[in-house]
């Protein structure tokens, strides 16, 4: 396949460049944190957490749905600085996506599932403005992955063409949603094999 061929990576934040933001792993941890029931936590959390994701509450909000529906021993800031404190980096992911858009001069468009405030927060910690150029997050545009759309709007804000587009994310549905819009597709898993598979596109580095 030529290098010239591929123009434009999507990508997946959690679970990629990442750790995922706010995950069962995490919420398992609040709960033994702050003597919660992880049951009805996570039942509470999966009813409203994906209006969270599509920017339609705030983190307070959910927070008052899913923690704060009675009184605390704990504050909503003691919570929400937890749940910020989850986020880790791939530092060799973030690597390698700064290096190959400095090589082949890519444009970068995040294409995630993501509350707003959590996204802000990763946005800022992990300077990710300095290699990503849009974020096309389910908190700013209204829709959430599966959802057709999401990827149909970072399309337009990028001007690429499907064919154009590399979207890698650790959740194989998705990638399989991108390709059957056209677009080419890696499931991440590990380091070494998106690096192959973005090879396989052209996309090498010494």
């Amino acid at each position: 396949m030529s290098t010239t061929t591929i123009s434009t990576l999507f990508l997946d934040i959690g679970g990629v460049l990442l750790t995922n933001g706010w995950d069962r792993s995490a919420r398992k941890s609040a709960a033994e944190k702050f003597n919660l029931d992880l049951a009805e936590m996570d039942e509470r959390h999966h009813l409203t957490f994906d209006t969270y994701e599509e920017g339609k509450l705030s983190l307070d909000e959910y927070l008052s749905r899913v923690v704060f529906y009675e009184d605390r021993s704990f504050s909503q800031d003691d919570f929400r600085n937890f749940m910020f404190d989850q986020s880790r980096p791939y530092p060799e992911m973030l690597e390698l996506v700064r290096s190959i858009k400095a090589r082949y001069g890519l444009k970068i468009a995040a294409v995630n599932n993501e509350g707003i405030e959590l996204s802000i927060h990763r946005i800022r910690k992990f300077n990710l403005t300095s290699f990503i150029d849009c974020f096309v997050s389910s908190c700013f545009v209204h829709y959430r992955k599966p959802d057709t759309d999401i990827y149909r709007v970072a399309l337009d804000i990028t001007q690429a063409s499907p064919q154009q587009v590399v979207y890698i994310d650790d959740r194989a549905m998705f990638v399989e949603v991108a390709r059957g819009l056209g677009m080419h597709g890696i499931h991440h898993n590990d380091l070494e094999t998106t690096k192959a598979a973005l090879g396989s596109f052209g996309l090498l580095l010494p």
